[in-house]
Formats: C-alpha cells, structure tokens, sequence
C-alpha cells in the first residue's frame, strides 16, 4: 500500500505542475495511458490469488479515480486560465475610433470611374458594350478601316508593331478601337448601335499623351442612321455626363479614313478661373471627339450593302475626358500607381454612377 501512495502522491504532483494542457496530458498518459504506470498495476491482477486480487484490485481502482478526477480538476484550471489569458491578449479598447472597412478605404481609379459613366448612359440610350483583343492584325486596324496600302493616313497613327510572322505579316498594338466595328459589323446584322471602351497604344508621351491610354468610340449602323440623329446622341452624352443641363456643341469639317463626312466636335466652354473649365456655359471652345458618317469602303469590307445601310461613328479619349471632368492636370499621373494621388481623385467603390442617383455620386 505504501508503494500505491508514494505513486499517487507523484502523480498528483506532476498533475498539479502541469503549466497547460499539453503537459497535463503527457501526465495522462504516463499514469493512464496503454503503458501507464497504473495501467501496468492492473495488469498484474491476473496473477494474483482471488482475496488478493480483491484487495489489490480496489486500491488500484481508487488511485486510478483520484487520477482521473485530478486530472479533470487540473484541466477546468488550465482551460478557464487559457480563456482569462486570451480574453486579456484580444481585449479592444471600445473608446478607440473604428478602423474604416475595405469598401471605405479602398478607391475606385478614375478611369473605371468614367468607363461604367459612359456604359450608364450610353446603356439608357439603348447601347451595348462590344470588346475586342489589343493585339490585332494590319487587315483589321488599318486595311480594313479605308487605310489602303502605303495611304499617308497610316502615318497619323505611331503604331507598335511586332517582329514579322513566318508568313511576313506583321501584328500590332491597335491605336483605336475601331476594328471592333469591323469585327462588330462582321458578326452582327443591323440595326446595331454599340459603345466600345478599351485600352490603346501609340508612341507619344507627355503631359497629355501616353503610349498605352483609353479610348471609347461608337458605332450606329441602320437604314435611315443620319447626321442627325448623330449630333442627338452626342448632345444628350455631353449633357450627361459633365452633369449641364445644356451644352453648345460646334461641328467642323475634318478628315478620317473611316468616315465620309467626318467632323470634330467642340463643347462650349468657360476657361477664367485659373485651373478650371466649366461646361455648358462661357464664350470658350474645346475639341472633345472626332466623328463622321460610315464611309461606304468600310461598310463593304464589313459585309453590308451601303446602298441599303448607312451609320455614324465617333470616338474620344477616356482619360481626356476624365481629365476635363475632374480636373487632372496631368494624364501621366493616372499610371504612377500613387495611392495619394488615387485617394485624392478615386471614388467610393460602392458609389456606382447611374442617370437617376448622379453619375460622380
């Protein structure tokens, strides 16, 4: 009996010195375990006589229970001090101001912004959006758009090539987004009025210009489409989206391959305030876009009868506009990737512009 209280009294110890639960158990199991030391004293019953095994075996069971319950003692300790311990590590401090959320930190780039701008009204007007790949080939970035072989056109446009193919061809960065017409045109039959948001590329760079910059352009493609019903969309996009109730919009003669009679579009203006345009009012002008009826060449190469079809076209630059609207002075700054600069001009992400909730929210 001796020997099973000197036992007891070290296994009661180490149950009391365990410092967390990972220490009680390794007790556990030195005392209780398959090869525990009480484990192993009642496997030496078997052997033992009938009264001995009765006395023997009760003392056993008795240090075997008070394991047990120490064992369960010492770990409702150990847990409610883990719980106190982590309670303290993870206190918040409730005076302390609310760190904003992702959706309130975060800023919407302002090219994105006046991409689903455009997308919104031009969406009331009845439009869909139409996309095309970034690299295209010669046949549908120039051939294609009336810009025939060797035309002086081609030079108004400095074009990233690539290396020539097996065949000699050569594929290139697109410097408009026009081919989407073409492809548009080629997979779809009138009536078709479509807007085409996209990223473009030509060598220039300065204050104003980047070699890769955003272009949106449109195409109305039906049998009574007239220059008309052209500057009626163009009037109603400009009153929407620099948010003016009216504008006065000059229409000049111009030149693009692609459309016959092509014209530039100048918006009324105001340019007194140092550092500042307002539109819809003033006694300045601003070119904004460029715009023409669909020459006949590229409703024939696009599969259509110009002698039963007819459209209008048009194109500006996203990042310009952008820069007009909210007032960036420099077009350089929409690429540095400055969160200063995209905190500053950025939008709220969950502010989407809409014709009834406002546009720039």
């Amino acid at each position: 009996m001796s020997n099973l209280d000197a036992l007891q009294s070290s296994i009661l110890h180490e149950i009391a010195s365990a410092g967390d639960e990972s220490a009680l158990e390794a007790v556990r199991v030195g005392a209780l375990g398959k090869k525990g030391s009480v484990s192993e004293l009642l496997k030496t019953l078997g052997a033992m006589g009938a009264d001995e095994r009765r006395s023997a075996g009760a003392a056993i069971n008795a240090l075997k229970d008070a394991v047990t319950e120490a064992l369960a003692a010492r770990r409702g300790v150990l847990r409610d001090a883990a719980i106190t311990a982590r309670l303290a590590a993870e206190k918040v401090d409730v005076t302390l101001p609310v760190r904003p959320s992702p959706a309130a930190s975060g800023r919407i780039h302002p090219i994105s912004q006046v991409v689903d701008e455009i997308t919104a009204i031009f969406s009331d007007l009845g439009f869909s959006v139409a996309e095309g790949p970034d690299i295209e080939t010669d046949h549908y970035n120039f051939t294609a758009l009336n810009f025939p072989e060797g035309h002086p056109a081609r030079e108004m446009h400095d074009t990233f090539f690539f290396n020539p193919g097996p065949d000699g061809s050569r594929k290139l960065l697109r410097t408009h987004t026009s081919p989407v017409q073409i492809r548009t045109m080629e997979a779809q039959k009138p009536p078709i009025r479509i807007v085409i948001p996209g990223k473009t590329y030509r060598q220039d760079s300065d204050a104003t210009h980047s070699p890769m910059f955003h272009q949106v352009e449109g195409l109305v493609i039906d049998r009574s489409a007239n220059v008309a019903n052209m500057k009626w969309v163009l009037t109603e996009f400009c009153k929407a989206f620099f948010e003016v109730p009216s504008v006065k919009m000059r229409f000049r003669p111009s030149f693009f391959p692609f459309t016959e009679p092509s014209l530039e579009v100048d918006i009324q203006c105001d340019r007194s305030r140092p550092g500042e345009v307002r539109f819809g009012e003033g006694s300045d002008w601003m070119e904004i876009l460029g715009c023409g009826m669909v020459h006949p060449n590229v409703l024939r190469i696009g599969g259509l009868d110009p002698d039963e079809y007819q459209g209008f076209a048009w194109g500006m630059g996203i990042d310009r506009i952008a820069m007009l609207k909210y007032g960036m002075p420099d077009l350089r700054a929409f690429f540095d990737a400055d969160v200063r600069w995209l905190s500053h001009y950025g939008f709220r992400p969950l502010d989407m512009p809409t014709l009834f909730g406002g546009l720039s929210g």
